[in-house]
């Protein structure tokens, strides 16, 4: 017993407390160490009786045996809270009384001065740390502390039985931590506030599938302290990158996490080191850590996922920035080309997939709403054949929409959040953006993907710019595709081939001819809504090479929104378009609305429409909620929320029933019950929330599912096998089409280039942007359409819009003139720069129809 007295680990214990004694006491101190090594002796040696019912002796018959350093630990933890001391029996008293003496003049003896290697520490807790830290503070080497940070840290054995609360002696392995500044007992009102989870404090309670044997509190406060020491920072990069090879192997080869779960504690543990992102770590260390973590089975991954949504905002950012500094800065160091991709980069790859585990934990700790979902008409399957098929290419044309395993096992998307913790923006990377090819990407997205990662797998960090040219993509190759099959069945028939999705229209009459030919078309072939659109205006000589189309475009969404006709009703307030719940027009005419946007996004071309968010959430397949309500209905949006915030007497102050009214196409008042027999059913404190919730279900989804159905319907002939649903969020998906609202002529000043003789220093050039610049809005937006086709900038703004000025002849009469399919405007040379201005003028004020030059 005498050398178990003299463990040097247990008397760095006992004066480590003594020291935590304050100064006023010091009288207290000797026999506080008195005390702390008759509880070790206690918990080792027990009392001599052997009927003890003390549970914290040796002597007790149901004390489970400890080993000298939990020992020691448990008795500083008895000391503290004054627990029960036997009385030794006399056949134990002399032998105690002996070791007392021995105690005694070990207490004489300098031990500080002696060198300790704590070899016998194997892994980590809080006050293991402290009592490490306090003895290399007062020897002034912190050569042990880091041996035993690099030994624990590089070890997965170690480091998972690390700073534990689940085990039932974990108490001894890990004392209950003691703030060394002096708040005792933090962290044990800490853990009852935690749970087995040991989460932060204002987490809201977990199901059994996150919780985590981990005491993450512990370890964010012994970061706190190692990562001031520049020895321990080292010794923990070190560490990392010794530790990681093994890790990535036991989980690539063994399947380590299905037999022991609480192998994740390593990455909860070195996820929480906040110099992560520094560049230590950025070379070497990180970047193996992503590779070991990509090899994490998913529900490893989701059940990390749904952790770290519990954690608050600071410490979910730290992560999705750490992920974001290594991809930037591998992005930044490397050069990258067609035969050398981003694509192939491991550690942009897996970094990548780790970020995608923070940002579904953004979404999760955001405010989300995995209900209210639309339901999803099913394609009928069919036993045979498709031409697609039978040549091979039913990969790319696979029917469906792709579900990420990530998603399918948390159960939740991001189109079911209404308000992530952390902005979509956030997760974009512009370093990727600029070096993906998307070509070879989307070529990997639709069929190596199996063997080649694609970013759109990963769609959060991509902008909207680049996803939309994986889009294009896969539009194109689907209208090759149809002009493949096309020929194909004209040889095979003997027909003359039709390639293209052909529309002869009328000015006069351009709804019904349109509706016609495309509702014929949908019904006969539906699959020729795949082929590229050609338009051509009866009488009109114009050659469509996409300027044609984007007229078409404008001019049906100007009579289909026309008042007059009663499709839609407009607010003035918004400047927004709803549907009409009680239109006299049939489902063929919403059916073609859907349509018109179906086929602008397929064919690229940006349209002048006026929806509210909720409609292109609803064509995403999410239902309409009283949020929604907020810039569809903002009227009624707001009546609603001060009724649900009234403190009044809500059923005599109101007065209000389950029965609502609303006014028809010609201002008759329309009653409604939104339950059964809802005009008896008054409106009280207690069912507000019933009555909101039906209210803005009846005006978002019931009254008008007649209308939206069929406008769904036509929208998703054209998009129903594209990756849109997959790649796009809704409020991206109206990006796409109507494109930006904000018109930056400086922008497009930069990007325009010049043809024909003229240069930006041209006296000519420079006189147009000047007269540009001094228009109004609406001259600017006359311009636009003038010059491309329509009035909005595409997605990313007028940068991307590449406008060509040519040279048009010298000073004349003649008006300006344009290709919009080429967004080409032909300038004659004007004398002056009042004659610019007023030619130009004329010319987008008045110009209608197409020619040829």
């Amino acid at each position: 017993m005498t050398l178990l007295l003299q463990s040097l680990f247990f008397q760095r214990i006992v004066n480590w407390a003594c020291r935590r004694i304050p100064k006023s006491s010091r009288m207290n101190r000797a026999a506080a160490k008195h005390l702390i090594e008759r509880y070790f002796r206690q918990l080792t040696d027990g009392c001599g009786n052997g009927a003890c019912t003390n549970e914290f002796c040796a002597s007790c018959p149901n004390f489970r045996p400890l080993d000298n350093n939990s020992a020691a630990a448990k008795a500083l933890e008895l000391f503290k809270i004054n627990a029960k001391l036997c009385n030794p029996h006399p056949s134990k008293k002399d032998s105690s009384d002996n070791e007392d003496e021995s105690s005694s003049k070990m207490s004489d003896i300098d031990l500080c001065a002696s060198k300790e290697d704590f070899s016998d520490v194997h892994y980590l807790t809080e006050n293991t740390v402290c009592m490490l830290l306090s003895s290399c503070e007062e020897n002034g080497d912190y050569s042990a502390l880091v041996r035993v940070i690099g030994k624990v840290f590089s070890s997965t054995e170690s480091l998972m039985k690390s700073f534990r609360k689940d085990e039932p002696n974990a108490a001894e392995n890990s004392l209950k931590p003691t703030d060394v500044d002096g708040t005792d007992g933090q962290s044990e009102d800490t853990s009852d506030k935690l749970g087995a989870a040991a989460l932060p404090e204002d987490s809201p309670q977990m199901d059994d599938t996150v919780e985590v044997s981990v005491d993450i509190e512990a370890v964010r406060r012994v970061y706190d302290k190692l990562l001031t020491i520049e020895q321990v920072e080292a010794a923990l990069v070190n560490a990392i990158i010794y530790l990681t090879p093994n890790m990535e192997l036991d989980l690539e080869y063994l399947d380590v996490y299905e037999t022991n779960p609480d192998y994740l504690n390593i990455f909860i543990i070195v996820m929480e080191n906040t110099n992560l992102h520094s560049p230590e770590y950025l070379e070497v260390a990180l970047p193996q850590f992503c590779k070991a973590m990509s090899k994490l089975p998913v529900k490893a991954l989701a059940r990390l996922s749904k952790l770290w949504s519990r954690y608050e905002l600071p410490h979910i950012r730290r992560m999705m920035e750490t992920f974001q500094q290594l991809i930037t800065f591998t992005v930044v160091s490397n050069e990258y080309d067609s035969e050398n991709l981003v694509n192939d980069d491991e550690t942009v790859v897996t970094a990548t997939q780790c970020l995608k585990v923070v940002f579904y934990a953004s979404i999760q700790a955001g405010d989300v709403d995995v209900e209210h979902n639309e339901e999803d008409e099913e394609d009928s399957e069919s036993d045979e054949l498709t031409l697609h098929e039978l040549l091979g290419e039913e990969r790319l044309y696979k029917k469906g929409p792709r579900v990420d395993p990530l998603e399918k096992e948390l159960g939740v998307r991001p189109l079911d959040s209404i308000n992530p913790l952390i902005p979509f923006e956030d997760f974009i990377n512009e370093s990727v953006n600029e070096v993906v090819e998307m070509d070879k990407d989307f070529t990997f997205f639709k069929v190596n993907a199996e063997t080649k990662f694609s970013f759109q797998t990963c769609p959060f960090i991509l902008s909207v710019i680049t996803k939309s040219q994986g889009l294009y993509y896969d539009n194109r190759i689907r209208m090759y595709s149809e002009r493949r099959l096309t020929a194909l069945y004209s040889m095979v028939q003997g027909e003359q081939p039709n390639p293209y999705l052909k529309l002869k229209v009328r000015r006069d009459h351009i709804i019904d001819d349109a509706l016609v030919r495309l509702e014929m078309i949908s019904m006969e072939n539906p699959s020729d809504l795949k082929k590229q659109l050609f338009v051509e205006f009866e009488g009109e000589q114009g050659v469509d090479e996409g300027g044609v189309s984007k007229e078409f475009f404008q001019l049906v969404l100007e009579e289909i929104f026309n008042p007059d006709i009663g499709m839609f009703t407009y607010d003035d307030s918004t400047k927004l378009f709803w549907f009409n719940s009680s239109s006299l027009e049939n489902e063929a005419q919403y059916t073609l609305v859907g349509l018109v946007l179906g086929l602008a996004i397929y064919n690229n071309c940006i349209l002048d429409v006026h929806f509210p968010m909720v409609v292109y959430r609803k064509l995403m397949g999410k239902k309409g909620t009283p949020s929604d309500l907020s810039d569809s209905h903002p009227s009624l949006y707001q009546s609603l929320k001060n009724l649900l915030e009234y403190t009044g007497d809500v059923k005599d102050d109101m007065m209000l029933t389950f029965q609502i009214s609303h006014t028809d196409l010609f201002g008759n008042p329309v009653l409604h019950d939104l339950k059964e027999q809802g005009e008896q059913i008054p409106v009280t404190k207690e069912n507000r929330q019933e009555f909101v919730d039906l209210y803005a279900d009846y005006i978002l989804n019931m009254s008008v599912e007649r209308q939206f159905k069929a406008f769904k319907k036509g929208f998703l002939m054209v998009t129903n096998e594209s990756p849109l649903k997959y790649l796009f969020r809704p409020e991206e998906v109206e990006q796409l089409i109507c494109g930006s609202r904000k018109l930056d002529f400086e922008a497009l000043e930069k990007t325009t280039e010049y043809d024909g003789g003229y240069s930006k220093d041209s006296q000519i050039i420079k006189d147009f942007w000047e007269t540009i610049h001094s228009f109004g809005e609406e001259q600017k937006r006359l311009f636009l359409q003038f010059t491309t086709g329509t009035d909005r900038a595409p997605v990313g703004g007028l940068g991307k819009l590449k406008m060509i000025i040519a040279k048009n002849g010298s000073d004349t009469d003649r008006l300006p003139t344009s290709h919009t399919c080429f967004n080409a405007l032909l300038l004659p040379e004007y004398s002056s720069k009042e004659k610019l201005r007023e030619r130009l003028l004329k010319a987008i004020t008045y110009a209608k129809g197409f020619g040829m030059l």
